[in-house]
């Protein structure tokens, strides 16, 4: 079984926390502007049903 020869350094797993919790952050930027996108419907690139559950109701 393979297993590590050294304990990795605080720097190091510090470095790999934060390129970790930048990737997140980068991935909730983007989420949030898609969210704001749509409710303010200026959204283009993706189709999404607007209100055909309201017009199958009144039927």
């Amino acid at each position: 079984m393979a297993v590590p020869k050294k304990k990795t350094s605080k720097g190091k797993r510090n470095q790999r926390h934060a390129i970790w919790k930048g990737k997140a952050a980068i991935a909730a930027e983007k989420a949030l502007s898609i969210g704001k996108s749509v409710l303010t419907g200026r959204a283009q690139g993706f189709v999404y049903p607007m209100n055909e559950t309201s017009e199958e109701d009144s039927e």
